[in-house]
């Protein structure tokens, strides 16, 4: 227990208990309506926390060492499971995404495991000197950001992106790949939009808010009600209007924007702040791991972790366009709840083994 990294661990679990708070507020109107259960939501959430803690457990006891053989089969599962959800009968489709699998007892959604088996892969690969893996590198990110985008998801493609291009950087290669990568990857994120109308759409009202209200501009502007009827202390707890069903997402997506809408920017700003404590103690274990696969899985976790977040953040706030990212261990959903927990699980044993 002398060598739990708590710095860690506190924020984390506050948010995790915070979000079944928040998740039965947001969800019980629309539980009720539509499951006739109140507390559907919450007690779903609940058994999925109770999984991802059972996650980080083990992975607090597991020698991350020992992920290093694993490695490779656990990328070939994830890239297995992300082709999954395209085949009939076991891939399930949502409002025209194909991001989940059907294991009869769970539905799975496997990028969010991709995260953690891209991260352990990459960082394996790239703790032993080799010249001229640049060209090998993009086509395996390629190839999976693709898997991705066919779903498509182009917020967790970003993610996953933003992680490995990490892992990359950290592990010793030249600024200048990183610096020509930029280019491109700026020209391919635009072409993706335009080549589709929602998000096309979804960019066009980031710009104007204020064009077509009652269609494309709806959600962002039942956000910005949220954010501004908060106001600096909040309606209180139990007194959001947003929940009944006018906020799209209220559960998932934009439940930051509800926790903004009753507790007030001050409360808003603390959950913030529990995220940035994460993120920089997730870079301090990673600066303080003594093998280079400690360090470059920690900072590829935290990375992952700490995008997702910024991401979630910034589209509700108005900073970024809306995505379809949920917001770690706050927003609803097993997948990525797990996901997450068993990642800050990684974190705290590598943690563990560099204070030994």
């Amino acid at each position: 227990m002398k060598r739990l990294d708590f710095f860690l661990l506190t924020p984390v679990v506050c948010l995790v208990l915070f979000s079944l708070l928040m998740l039965y507020d947001a969800s019980s109107f629309v539980a009720l309506r539509d499951f006739n259960d109140k507390y559907h939501y919450v007690k779903e959430q609940f058994v999925w926390m109770i999984l991802g803690f059972s996650a980080l457990t083990f992975a607090y006891f597991f020698d991350y060492k020992k992920y290093y053989n694993l490695t490779l089969p656990a990328l070939i599962v994830s890239l297995v499971l992300l082709l999954l959800v395209f085949v009939p009968g076991i891939g399930i489709s949502l409002l025209g995404a194909k991001r989940w699998i059907s294991l009869g007892f769970f539905v799975l959604q496997p990028a969010e495991f991709a995260k953690i088996a891209l991260a352990l892969y990459l960082s394996a690969w790239f703790s032993a000197k080799e010249k001229g893996r640049l060209l090998a590198f993009l086509l395996l990110i390629g190839f999976v950001i693709f898997l991705i985008m066919l779903q498509p998801d182009m917020g967790t493609a970003f993610i996953i992106l933003s992680e490995a291009m990490a892992i990359y950087f950290i592990s010793g290669a030249s600024i200048f790949h990183i610096l020509a990568l930029i280019p491109p990857i700026i020209i391919g994120g635009i072409a993706l939009i335009k080549i589709e109308p929602y998000r096309a759409a979804r960019l066009a009202t980031f710009l104007n808010p204020q064009v077509d209200l009652e269609n494309s501009s709806y959600h962002i502007k039942q956000v910005l009600i949220a954010l501004g009827s908060g106001g600096l202390l909040g309606v209180g707890l139990g007194n959001s209007l947003q929940k009944y069903a006018y906020l799209p997402e209220s559960t998932t997506d934009s439940i930051f924007a509800i926790i903004a809408e009753e507790v007030g920017f001050i409360g808003a700003s603390i959950v913030v702040l529990l995220f940035v404590v994460i993120c920089v103690k997730g870079f301090l274990i990673a600066s303080n791991s003594k093998d280079l696969f400690g360090k470059l899985l920690a900072s590829g976790i935290t990375t992952y972790i700490t995008v997702q977040s910024l991401v979630n953040l910034g589209s509700q706030t108005a900073l970024l366009p809306l995505t379809g990212v949920p917001l770690p261990f706050v927003s609803y959903g097993g997948s990525a709840l797990i996901a997450a927990l068993f990642a800050v699980g990684i974190l705290l044993n590598i943690s563990k083994q560099s204070k030994t």
